[in-house]
């Protein structure tokens, strides 16, 4: 654990607030002031000039600096990888490339109750190609009484599909749950039918280990601002697997900074993909966005990598679901199987409570509430995440006091 290299925000006591909101934007690394002072000073010591000359050899490679770590959190090759754009912007990009409906192979197959941003991705590429998604968008979600979703369903419904998926987008761990989905097995189903695969791991990134190549996947997209810690919109990461790297001929949406560093300077109307994942980039790279990532990635090395880093969760998620098992009046939706979550516990409570995130917070608790989006229900959920990097067993041990105290005033 690497906790003394963060910055832990003050609870009401004066004492460190028990943060288990790492899901939703993760803490800042001590050093990142420091990654973007740096590049601040080379901003106000060279202007314009901080492009070729200063730390590194300036900011025309920056995204460069960053390849390595990513790769090594998602399990990619470098080339494979890039942090660039924002998360949903990557997703149509990728979408663009490799959502390319012809004929009967038009439909798009995901989970129900996926993130809000991709189903406004998706509706809206299908609509784009003039197609409906009441026809050309499969859902799978929980069977009835359920909350987490069987892998073997999610395979059938791949497989039934067959010739007329174009694609299959599919989340590496499910916001709302926190269930942990069985992504190589999907990636496969996905293959075996003629689709191409792309994994939204917004919530998957940093928190569990990914191979991607190895799954072979087409592409993927994350955000850099949750277990990555890079900072509230941090520019988001994508990966492109290599048997794309260089495919000039792919479609694509292009800017500049995705054309090819050798004669991008030249400032010519035709557009030359850099190679691999780098060629979807589009504006000039964020700087000042991406500093802090340089200051977060070496963390995950330090702590031994991913595997590593998901033994400790692995630890402190199972004390946080017994624990909260253990509390009266609230009921898990995330699933007891420890292989299929992450560093994230979903516990719902009845009665919608709009306030309830502030009033944990009072008392020394910040996580997230939403109102929940289950049929039929008038209650909430709360999402409680124990990221490895910072939080504590002796942490998780207070959480249950806490949301007792909040949840039932009265007994307390």
């Amino acid at each position: 654990m690497l906790r003394h290299e963060f910055h832990i925000p003050e609870g009401p006591d004066g004492h460190p607030h028990l943060y288990f909101c790492g899901n939703s934007l993760g803490l800042q690394p001590r050093a990142a002031a420091d990654f973007l002072q740096r590049e601040l000073d080379s901003w106000r010591d060279r202007g314009v000039e901080g492009w070729w000359g200063g730390p590194e050899g300036g900011w025309l490679g920056y995204h460069r600096r960053l390849q390595e770590g990513l790769a090594a959190i998602v399990g990619a090759r470098p080339d494979e990888v890039v942090a660039a754009n924002a998360l949903t912007v990557n997703l149509h990009l990728m979408m663009v490339t490799f959502f390319r409906p012809q004929g009967q192979r038009r439909k798009i197959i995901m989970e129900r109750g996926a993130f809000p941003s991709d189903q406004h991705a998706v509706h809206s590429q299908l609509r784009y190609h003039g197609l409906d998604p009441e026809h050309d968008l499969i859902e799978v979600g929980p069977r009835p009484g359920q909350t987490t979703i069987d892998t073997a369903e999610i395979v059938a419904a791949i497989e039934s599909a067959g010739d007329e998926l174009a694609l299959v987008l599919w989340s590496g761990i499910q916001y709302y749950t926190g269930q942990f989905f069985d992504l190589p097995a999907i990636a496969a189903a996905g293959r075996g039918v003629g689709a191409t695969v792309g994994f939204d791991l917004a919530h998957a990134a940093g928190n569990v280990p990914l191979s991607l190549h190895d799954w072979d996947c087409d592409f993927a997209v994350w955000c850099n601002y949750k277990y990555l810690n890079g900072g509230p919109g941090a520019p988001g990461g994508l990966f492109v697997h290599e048997r794309y790297a260089d495919r000039p001929d792919l479609p694509r949406f292009a800017g500049w900074w995705g054309h090819r560093e050798s004669d991008r300077f030249l400032m010519k109307p035709e557009f030359h993909p850099a190679s691999g994942a780098a060629g979807w980039q589009l504006s000039t790279a964020p700087v000042l966005g991406l500093a802090p990532l340089l200051a977060s990635l070496p963390l995950f090395a330090r702590a031994g990598g991913m595997e590593a880093l998901r033994a400790r969760s692995r630890e402190l998620t199972a004390r946080l679901y017994a624990e909260l098992q253990a509390l009266s009046g609230v009921k898990l939706l995330t699933g007891s199987d420890p292989e299929q979550r992450g560093a994230q516990v979903s516990v719902y409570v009845p009665g919608h409570r709009p306030d309830l995130e502030r009033e944990l917070s009072a008392l020394g608790l910040i996580c997230d509430y939403r109102q929940d989006n289950l049929e039929g229900s008038a209650g909430g959920v709360l999402r409680l995440a124990p990221a490895p990097l910072y939080n504590t067993a002796e942490e998780v041990a207070r959480v249950p006091e806490l949301l007792e105290r909040a949840l039932h005033p009265i007994r307390s």
